[in-house]
């Protein structure tokens, strides 16, 4: 008897996601994260927005998975907390973050970014 394989899941497209974005709920700083998909049929994938406001405090993050991060408007500051390395990333360029970097997060105005990290499906 021959099986057929199965057909992949359809694609997505998903409009507006950055819109509505939930706070990070930081005391002091403007900062909003949503994923528009998380683990998608089953994937170790997830994605989303990011938008930071400018504060007084950087906001500080310590990544568990592997990310990347898109800009997509405005510009972050980011500072490895442990190495003291500090960069600028502006629109259209691409940012990867190992598992267990700390990064202070921040921006002279506010910035928009569009991100993959690589988290365990949890059923």
């Amino acid at each position: 008897m021959d099986s057929k394989p199965t057909a992949p899941a359809p694609f997505r497209v998903t409009a507006d996601g950055f819109r509505n974005l939930p706070s990070m709920e930081a005391p002091g700083i403007d900062a909003f994260i949503g994923d528009v998909y998380t683990n998608p049929e089953e994937s170790v994938m997830a994605s989303g927005f990011f938008e930071l406001h400018h504060a007084d405090e950087p906001l500080d993050y310590e990544y568990t998975y592997d990310e990347m991060k898109i800009v997509v408007e405005g510009e972050f500051r980011l500072e490895n907390k442990d190495t003291g390395q500090v960069l600028t990333a502006r629109p259209k360029d691409v940012i990867f973050f190992p598992k267990g970097s700390r990064i202070l997060f921040s921006t002279p105005d506010r910035a928009l970014a569009f991100y993959v990290g690589h988290r365990s499906f949890a059923p």
